[in-house]
């Protein structure tokens, strides 16, 4: 009979349940993998909520993690038992045209754990050891951030952030606190906006230059007056609202460049000529690539950068449910929410 082990499932929006399902075994490729932490990630959340553009029923959650590896084959990454690592959660087809020009992120058939497939909110977890990275010496709770850093920090090489530009982040959740590091970490001038007051403080403990509270103060107003009339160079979406890219657009920089990361089913009714009019250059900015990931934990590992604040909430395994249901109640001042399994 096969060893049991639990696992957290989100069955219909607003239910969560843990579930036993029976323990993976590897395949010669694969590392088993004991999960120490795993992030709730705004998807997961959108989930549970019934909002997200990609959720289907039931569905185990999970994309951001770390783990410990119990039991893996000889490989050419270095990867023993023992090891605490992390991995690459979106899983594409290697066929597709995005595949064969190398942009396996943006696969069209991509799979992401806990979206398109079930995620790894689970005890144990199987993973081909291509995608399981070294954490090299973070401890878990940290390593557990990177790939959610990684969705920001590739939305913020796709708007080739460079020293001395003027940047505008839309959001401050934990994407747009992370797109906001990793703009710093490129030398740019970084501007907040979010509803919260109490998101848009920790951003300020975390870095950023200055924040502006929506709609307490005028955002066009604001913008004019940070940039001395000329917008910013980079404005980057981390909501996923119709009226938050149009902030975008809008306080832009005639050149300017606009990076959409958040996720939404709603549509965009807008006078679009005016990407024309100003010539800007509209990115879509979708997962990480291997690189990504490697950079951000030699970057973490370097301890340039203290990331500790951004985790607000740690629940053990058997309070997941109650977990989902404090982030829809509460969510504003949960920044990142962690469920410790092991």
């Amino acid at each position: 009979m096969s060893e049991m082990m639990k696992a957290v499932q989100i069955t219909e929006p607003g239910q969560v349940e843990l579930i036993e399902m029976p323990k993976p075994a590897p395949a010669a490729d694969e590392a088993l993998l004991r999960i120490l932490y795993g992030g709730v990630c705004g998807s997961d959340a959108g989930t549970y909520r019934g909002s997200f553009l990609y959720a289907d029923y039931p569905r185990i959650p999970g994309h951001e993690f770390s783990a410990e590896i119990v039991e893996v084959g000889e490989n050419e990454y270095g990867l023993k038992p023992g090891m605490i690592v992390t991995g690459n959660p979106y899983y594409n087809c290697g066929k597709c045209y995005s595949c064969r020009r190398g942009f396996v992120n943006c696969c069209v058939s991509n799979q992401t754990l806990g979206a398109q497939r079930d995620g790894m909110f689970r005890e144990y977890f199987t993973m081909p050891v291509s995608r399981v990275y070294d954490g090299k010496g973070l401890d878990a709770r940290t390593l557990a951030l990177v790939e959610p850093f990684c969705i920001s920090y590739h939305a913020v090489k796709r708007a080739s952030v460079k020293a001395g530009d003027r940047v505008l982040v839309v959001g401050a959740g934990p994407i747009g606190i992370f797109a906001m590091l990793a703009a710093k970490k490129f030398g740019a001038d970084v501007t907040m906006s979010d509803m919260s007051r109490q998101r848009l403080d920790k951003a300020l403990v975390l870095g950023a230059d200055r924040v502006i509270q929506v709609p307490q103060e005028d955002l066009k107003a604001r913008t004019e007056e940070i940039t001395a009339g000329d917008g910013f160079d980079v404005c980057i979406e981390c909501v996923g609202m119709p009226a938050t890219f149009q902030n975008c657009i809008d306080a832009a920089a005639f050149r300017g460049r606009v990076v959409l990361v958040g996720i939404s089913k709603q549509n965009l009714d807008f006078a679009f000529s005016r990407i024309q009019t100003k010539e800007l250059d509209v990115f879509g900015s979708r997962n990480a690539l291997k690189s990504d990931f490697l950079e951000l934990i030699d970057y973490l590992a370097s301890g340039a950068v203290n990331t500790a604040e951004i985790i607000t909430d740690i629940y053990p395994l058997a309070e997941a449910p109650q977990a989902f249901a404090d982030i829809a109640v509460r969510g504003e001042a949960m920044l990142k929410t962690m469920v410790q399994f092991s």
